[in-house]
Protein backbone atom coordinates (compact mmCIF):
# COMPACT_ATOMS: atom_id res chain seq x y z
CA UNK A 1 0.00 0.00 0.00
CA UNK A 2 1.38 3.61 -0.50
CA UNK A 3 -1.63 5.47 0.97
CA UNK A 4 -1.42 6.85 4.44
CA UNK A 5 -4.60 8.40 4.73
CA UNK A 6 -4.61 10.55 7.59
CA UNK A 7 -1.70 12.39 8.69
CA UNK A 8 -0.31 11.51 12.38
CA UNK A 9 2.66 13.26 13.75
CA UNK A 10 4.60 10.07 13.51
CA UNK A 11 4.89 10.16 9.86
CA UNK A 12 4.32 14.27 8.96
CA UNK A 13 7.94 14.98 11.33
CA UNK A 14 9.97 12.93 9.44
CA UNK A 15 8.27 14.33 6.09
CA UNK A 16 9.20 17.88 7.40
CA UNK A 17 12.53 17.07 8.13
CA UNK A 18 12.91 15.92 5.03
CA UNK A 19 11.74 18.95 3.59
CA UNK A 20 13.69 21.10 5.90
CA UNK A 21 16.69 19.42 4.72
CA UNK A 22 16.74 20.02 1.02
CA UNK A 23 15.92 23.44 2.08
CA UNK A 24 18.86 23.92 4.28
CA UNK A 25 21.06 22.17 2.07
CA UNK A 26 23.60 25.45 0.30
CA UNK A 27 22.47 23.47 -3.18
CA UNK A 28 23.13 27.41 -4.96
CA UNK A 29 26.34 27.73 -3.55
CA UNK A 30 28.37 29.36 -6.32
CA UNK A 31 25.91 30.57 -7.86
CA UNK A 32 25.00 34.24 -9.23
CA UNK A 33 22.53 36.00 -7.51
CA UNK A 34 20.28 36.42 -10.88
CA UNK A 35 20.98 32.78 -11.34
CA UNK A 36 19.72 31.75 -8.04
CA UNK A 37 16.49 33.78 -8.44
CA UNK A 38 15.85 31.69 -11.65
CA UNK A 39 16.86 28.38 -10.34
CA UNK A 40 14.78 29.02 -6.93
CA UNK A 41 11.72 29.60 -9.20
CA UNK A 42 12.22 26.28 -11.29
CA UNK A 43 12.35 24.29 -8.08
CA UNK A 44 8.90 25.99 -7.04
CA UNK A 45 7.37 24.82 -10.28
CA UNK A 46 9.09 21.41 -10.29
CA UNK A 47 7.64 21.07 -6.89
CA UNK A 48 4.07 21.46 -7.68
CA UNK A 49 4.91 19.26 -11.14
CA UNK A 50 6.28 16.42 -8.27
CA UNK A 51 3.34 16.67 -6.10
CA UNK A 52 0.94 16.35 -8.94
CA UNK A 53 3.01 13.81 -10.40
CA UNK A 54 2.85 12.09 -7.07
CA UNK A 55 -0.84 11.89 -7.10
CA UNK A 56 -1.26 10.71 -9.97
CA UNK A 57 0.88 7.60 -10.41
CA UNK A 58 0.00 6.84 -6.84
CA UNK A 59 -4.13 6.59 -8.26
CA UNK A 60 -3.20 4.35 -11.34
CA UNK A 61 -0.74 2.20 -9.20
CA UNK A 62 -3.60 1.65 -5.99
CA UNK A 63 -6.51 2.50 -7.24
CA UNK A 64 -6.05 1.39 -10.96
CA UNK A 65 -7.56 4.60 -12.33
CA UNK A 66 -8.73 5.32 -14.97
CA UNK A 67 -9.69 1.80 -15.83
CA UNK A 68 -11.34 1.65 -12.40
CA UNK A 69 -13.34 4.81 -12.06
CA UNK A 70 -12.98 6.70 -8.65
CA UNK A 71 -15.81 7.23 -6.45
CA UNK A 72 -15.39 10.93 -6.18
CA UNK A 73 -12.82 13.55 -5.32
CA UNK A 74 -12.27 11.64 -1.43
CA UNK A 75 -10.38 9.30 -3.47
CA UNK A 76 -8.16 11.78 -4.17
CA UNK A 77 -7.46 13.70 -1.25
CA UNK A 78 -7.34 10.71 1.06
CA UNK A 79 -4.86 8.44 -1.75
CA UNK A 80 -1.13 8.65 -0.50
CA UNK A 81 1.75 9.76 -2.82
CA UNK A 82 4.33 7.88 -4.81
CA UNK A 83 7.94 9.28 -5.04
CA UNK A 84 7.88 7.33 -8.58
CA UNK A 85 5.52 10.11 -9.62
CA UNK A 86 7.21 13.13 -7.85
CA UNK A 87 10.45 11.93 -9.36
CA UNK A 88 9.02 11.74 -13.13
CA UNK A 89 6.49 14.68 -13.40
CA UNK A 90 8.87 16.81 -11.39
CA UNK A 91 12.12 16.05 -14.04
CA UNK A 92 9.42 16.72 -16.73
CA UNK A 93 8.23 20.19 -15.68
CA UNK A 94 11.54 20.97 -14.94
CA UNK A 95 12.62 20.28 -18.36
CA UNK A 96 9.64 22.26 -19.83
CA UNK A 97 10.12 24.78 -17.81
CA UNK A 98 13.50 25.71 -18.44
CA UNK A 99 13.33 27.41 -22.00
CA UNK A 100 9.89 29.54 -20.75
CA UNK A 101 12.25 31.03 -17.45
CA UNK A 102 15.93 31.34 -19.62
CA UNK A 103 17.44 28.79 -17.24
CA UNK A 104 20.87 27.57 -18.82
CA UNK A 105 22.64 26.19 -16.32
CA UNK A 106 23.54 22.24 -16.34
CA UNK A 107 21.32 20.07 -13.70
CA UNK A 108 22.10 21.06 -10.40
CA UNK A 109 24.50 18.00 -8.85
CA UNK A 110 24.18 19.35 -5.27
CA UNK A 111 20.81 18.79 -5.52
CA UNK A 112 20.69 15.22 -7.03
CA UNK A 113 23.15 14.14 -3.82
CA UNK A 114 21.01 15.54 -1.09
CA UNK A 115 17.83 14.55 -2.40
CA UNK A 116 18.26 10.70 -2.08
CA UNK A 117 18.75 11.49 1.65
CA UNK A 118 15.46 13.25 1.90
CA UNK A 119 13.68 11.04 0.81
CA UNK A 120 15.31 8.13 2.85
CA UNK A 121 14.15 9.95 5.63
CA UNK A 122 10.39 10.03 4.08
CA UNK A 123 10.89 6.45 4.10
CA UNK A 124 11.26 6.08 7.69
CA UNK A 125 7.76 8.46 8.34
CA UNK A 126 6.61 5.12 5.94
CA UNK A 127 7.53 2.39 8.33
CA UNK A 128 6.66 4.94 11.31
CA UNK A 129 3.35 5.08 9.82
CA UNK A 130 2.75 1.45 8.01
CA UNK A 131 2.46 2.30 4.19
CA UNK A 132 4.15 1.46 1.46
CA UNK A 133 4.44 -2.30 3.42
CA UNK A 134 5.98 -5.43 2.16
CA UNK A 135 3.77 -8.12 1.41
CA UNK A 136 3.61 -10.88 4.85
CA UNK A 137 7.05 -12.63 5.09
CA UNK A 138 8.91 -15.18 7.84
CA UNK A 139 12.50 -15.12 7.76
CA UNK A 140 15.37 -13.09 8.66
CA UNK A 141 14.41 -9.44 6.53
CA UNK A 142 10.89 -10.09 7.93
CA UNK A 143 9.58 -7.30 10.69
CA UNK A 144 6.47 -7.56 12.49
CA UNK A 145 4.13 -4.61 11.79
CA UNK A 146 2.09 -2.66 14.37
CA UNK A 147 -1.12 -5.72 13.63
CA UNK A 148 1.74 -8.22 14.09
CA UNK A 149 1.94 -9.28 10.46
CA UNK A 150 5.56 -10.12 9.66
CA UNK A 151 6.69 -8.60 6.41
CA UNK A 152 8.87 -7.51 3.95
CA UNK A 153 10.23 -4.19 5.48
CA UNK A 154 10.41 -2.67 1.94
CA UNK A 155 10.47 0.85 3.81
CA UNK A 156 13.16 0.50 5.53
CA UNK A 157 15.53 -1.32 2.49
CA UNK A 158 14.48 1.22 0.10
CA UNK A 159 15.57 4.13 2.83
CA UNK A 160 18.80 2.15 2.71
CA UNK A 161 19.30 2.09 -0.74
CA UNK A 162 18.76 6.26 -0.86
CA UNK A 163 21.30 6.61 1.94
CA UNK A 164 23.77 4.90 0.14
CA UNK A 165 22.96 6.46 -3.35
CA UNK A 166 23.43 9.47 -1.63
CA UNK A 167 26.88 8.99 -0.28
CA UNK A 168 28.01 8.07 -3.34
CA UNK A 169 26.03 10.93 -4.96
CA UNK A 170 28.16 12.99 -2.54
CA UNK A 171 31.46 11.38 -3.73
CA UNK A 172 30.61 11.83 -7.40
CA UNK A 173 30.13 15.57 -7.04
CA UNK A 174 33.19 16.16 -5.09
CA UNK A 175 35.58 14.55 -7.76
CA UNK A 176 33.62 16.40 -10.49
CA UNK A 177 32.26 12.99 -11.95
CA UNK A 178 29.11 12.70 -13.93
CA UNK A 179 28.80 16.50 -13.99
CA UNK A 180 24.83 17.52 -14.86
CA UNK A 181 24.54 13.51 -14.80
CA UNK A 182 23.79 12.94 -11.29
CA UNK A 183 19.86 13.04 -11.00
CA UNK A 184 19.32 11.05 -14.32
CA UNK A 185 21.83 8.45 -13.03
CA UNK A 186 19.32 8.90 -9.83
CA UNK A 187 16.55 7.72 -12.05
CA UNK A 188 17.87 5.12 -13.47
CA UNK A 189 19.38 3.01 -10.46
CA UNK A 190 16.32 3.95 -8.20
CA UNK A 191 13.95 2.56 -10.85
CA UNK A 192 15.58 -0.28 -11.42
CA UNK A 193 15.61 -0.47 -7.41
CA UNK A 194 12.47 -0.09 -6.93
CA UNK A 195 11.21 -2.10 -10.24
CA UNK A 196 12.28 -5.52 -8.88
CA UNK A 197 11.55 -4.34 -5.04
CA UNK A 198 7.91 -4.27 -6.25
CA UNK A 199 7.84 -7.87 -6.48
CA UNK A 200 8.25 -7.75 -2.40
CA UNK A 201 5.47 -4.62 -1.95
CA UNK A 202 1.82 -5.21 -1.26
CA UNK A 203 0.75 -3.17 -4.19
CA UNK A 204 -1.92 -4.40 -6.76
CA UNK A 205 -0.67 -6.72 -9.66
CA UNK A 206 -2.63 -6.07 -13.01
CA UNK A 207 -0.92 -8.50 -15.61
CA UNK A 208 1.02 -11.65 -15.01
CA UNK A 209 2.08 -10.25 -11.43
CA UNK A 210 3.56 -6.95 -12.44
CA UNK A 211 2.28 -3.46 -10.92
CA UNK A 212 1.36 -0.70 -12.76
CA UNK A 213 4.34 0.96 -10.58
CA UNK A 214 6.78 -1.08 -12.20
CA UNK A 215 5.39 0.60 -15.25
CA UNK A 216 6.24 3.37 -14.46
CA UNK A 217 9.33 2.21 -13.32
CA UNK A 218 10.52 1.62 -16.89
CA UNK A 219 9.29 4.92 -18.03
CA UNK A 220 11.96 6.65 -15.60
CA UNK A 221 14.69 4.61 -16.22
CA UNK A 222 14.07 5.43 -19.81
CA UNK A 223 13.96 9.58 -19.17
CA UNK A 224 16.97 8.67 -16.77
CA UNK A 225 18.68 7.00 -19.80
CA UNK A 226 17.59 9.53 -22.24
CA UNK A 227 19.00 12.69 -19.91
CA UNK A 228 22.04 10.99 -19.47
CA UNK A 229 22.72 10.37 -22.96
CA UNK A 230 22.01 13.90 -23.91
CA UNK A 231 24.05 15.47 -21.25
CA UNK A 232 26.99 13.52 -22.10
CA UNK A 233 26.68 14.52 -26.03
CA UNK A 234 26.75 18.05 -24.16
CA UNK A 235 29.65 17.62 -22.43
CA UNK A 236 31.69 15.75 -25.44
CA UNK A 237 30.77 18.87 -27.60
CA UNK A 238 31.75 21.12 -25.08
CA UNK A 239 35.30 19.54 -24.53
CA UNK A 240 35.83 19.46 -28.20
CA UNK A 241 34.77 23.16 -28.46
CA UNK A 242 37.35 23.76 -25.78
CA UNK A 243 40.20 22.22 -27.17
CA UNK A 244 39.33 23.67 -30.54
CA UNK A 245 40.53 26.88 -29.17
Amino acid sequence: MTEVGIFPVRYVVPVVIALLVLVAWPVTKGMATRDKRRYWLLQALTLLGAVAGAKLVVLTGDRLWPVVPLHGWSDVLTSGRSIIGGLIFGFLTAEIAKPLLGYTLPPNDRFAAVLPFSLAIGRIGCWLQGCCAGLPHEGPLSMTDSSGVARYPTQLLEALFHVAFGIAAVMIVRRGLLQGRVFATYLMAYGLFRFFTEFIRETPRVVHGFSVYQAWCLVMIALGAISFAARSRREEDLGAAIEAT
